[in-house]
């Protein structure tokens, strides 16, 4: 993981948490959404079949874990998770990174994809904090 460096674009649009075994973990800063990425510090990956086949496994546990931070975070903010979903799309920002977002029924985008929807509203200080903190009880980082 030398020579590890995140895409400015996820500094731009997100908040660091921690880091896990493989990934950073980061808060989206997006407060419609409980919704956190997952960036594998390995240089020079593009897709998941870039990575060797144990970090694959990996990254699943990993993304396993991304959902547990979720949760917290929808439980700490009052915006209960019904279901996650999970992608790795890539499109604008290549470097390989997976978003977990908890989605309900009544989120400004159901039952259709998160991504792209609307303009982001960003965390305040306040809420960003909580969100954080959350994830790092929830998962001990």
């Amino acid at each position: 993981m030398l020579n590890f460096v995140i895409d400015p674009a996820f500094h731009a649009a997100s908040h660091r948490i921690g880091v896990l075994d493989l990934c950073e973990l980061r808060l989206q800063d997006d407060a419609r959404w409980p919704w956190v990425i997952l960036v594998p510090r390995i240089p020079g990956l593009v897709e998941i079949e870039d990575l060797k086949p144990r970090d694959r496994n990996q990254l699943m546990d990993e993304i396993v874990c991304g959902g547990t931070a979720v949760r917290a975070i929808g439980q700490a903010l009052d915006i209960p998770v019904e279901k996650l979903n999970v992608g790795a799309l890539g499109n604008i920002t290549p470097q390989l990174h997976l978003h977990v977002i908890g989605r309900r029924s009544d989120d400004p985008a159901w039952p259709g994809p998160a991504w792209g929807y609307g303009s982001g509203e960003a965390y305040d200080n306040k809420t960003r904090a909580i969100a954080i903190q959350a994830v790092k009880d929830a998962i001990l980082i």
